[in-house]
């Protein structure tokens, strides 16, 4: 999620919002019924969803749709091993996947291949069957515990240590920066403008509206969504909220061409892993492989002692794969917060302003649906979803 700020109103129907906002002079300020912060799949997604509803919308994206976490993650589209507050989101984010297509015209590459968290010992299954255990307590039963021997017809070139594992079989995977686009291209179909390369550099509060100063001039709306990943808190502090954003870096890497000997995503229990095939043979590896950064210079080094642990969990699995050759790895800035759950829901501290940011390196499947709930607090002011867990004032 290019880091995100998406900004939305929690108690004001935007009807009624709309009717209040005076009219303004577009030939000096461009304005809009929304603000939206940030470009990535979240920030797309929101605007995307407003101009559904017949929302006029601006985004703004510091650099360009995709560039950060949104853009360079592994692509996975995961409701396994979600932390449980997450999951209402996760699974109706699948169900658009699913029709994404129809949706928006592009169905970003997504593959139902299902996902598969693997045990490679006593002790991860015995961890595996007791998360098992607990979803269904809560009423969830899309987690499958699997033994060996269905591993085997899943993955038949998985490495004989392994005992078992979890299986999702409506989980996948898409392209991440296809996917942005997708939804960017969705979105200006329906009136919404883009402005890349247009960083928020201050905003106030003028006259019953939300005024965003950029080297592009200034743009204007009754609400202001705050969708912008690891730079979202700098956004947050300028509205009075303090938010424990720790911006990271995270990193990518893919194999040269083999031929095809695994269709799921692919994921370990006791150790990071985020590994699938794509069509044309490549191999993406992925999962918490962490880089230092630049902040300010928006820039993530290459840490290559990880990429090679990393490598060295895929050859545990699959031997064979020993003497592949790394083709490319990258790099991109995410916000992390300190119980590893999104900020997803109306600012506590400014009026008429929505979070969606820190989603601690496991938000592009959830990016669907958070846009479609971020539209539903700005245009009805309630989602039905629960985000409850995800209010920003919850760290204080």
């Amino acid at each position: 999620m290019t880091a995100i700020v998406v900004f939305c109103t929690s108690s004001l129907h935007i009807s009624k919002s709309i009717q209040q906002a005076p009219t303004m002079n577009v030939s000096t300020q461009e304005a809009a019924d929304v603000l939206v912060v940030g470009g990535g799949i979240h920030g797309c997604s929101s605007a995307f969803h407003l101009a559904r509803q017949g929302v006029k919308v601006i985004l703004l994206e510091a650099d360009y749709c995709g560039r950060h976490a949104s853009g360079v993650n592994a692509g996975g589209v995961r409701t396994l091993g979600r932390p449980i507050p997450e999951i209402p989101l996760a699974l109706a984010s699948r169900a658009i996947w699913h029709e994404l297509d129809e949706l928006v015209g592009d169905d970003a590459g997504f593959e139902a291949s299902g996902q598969l968290k693997v045990a490679e010992s006593e002790a991860d299954m015995q961890e595996l069957r007791a998360r098992v255990q607990a979803l269904q307590s809560l009423g969830f039963s899309h987690e499958v515990l699997v033994d060996r021997e269905t591993v085997r017809e899943l993955v038949p070139t998985m490495s004989a240590h392994v005992v078992g594992g979890i299986w999702v079989k409506d989980d996948g995977h898409a392209l991440p920066f296809r996917a942005v686009t997708a939804f960017r291209r969705a979105a200006e179909r329906l009136g919404v403008a883009v402005h890349e390369g247009t960083p928020a550099e201050g905003m106030e509060r003028v006259g019953g509206l939300w005024r965003v100063t950029t080297k592009k001039g200034v743009f204007e709306a009754k609400h202001l969504v705050n969708a912008a990943g690891a730079w979202s808190a700098r956004i947050a502090a300028q509205l009075g909220e303090k938010v424990p954003v720790q911006p990271g870096g995270l990193m990518l890497m893919v194999t040269q061409r083999v031929p095809p000997f695994i269709k799921p995503v692919l994921g370990a229990t006791s150790r990071p892993l985020s590994f699938k095939q794509f069509d044309n043979g490549t191999v993406v590896i992925g999962g918490a492989l962490h880089c230092a950064i630049d902040f300010d210079a928006q820039h993530g080094e290459i840490d290559f002692s990880t990429l090679a642990r990393s490598a060295r969990t895929v050859t545990d699995l699959f031997p064979f794969l020993k003497d592949v050759q790394i083709n490319r790895a990258w790099s991109g800035i995410e916000g992390f917060l300190p119980d590893k759950l999104p900020v997803i829901g109306p600012s506590k501290a400014a009026p008429d302003v929505t979070h969606v940011f820190g989603f601690c390196a496991s938000g592009f499947q959830l990016g669907p649906a958070s846009g479609r709930t971020v539209a539903e607090l700005v245009v009805n002011g309630r989602t039905d979803v629960p985000i409850d867990a995800f209010a920003v004032n919850r760290f204080h």
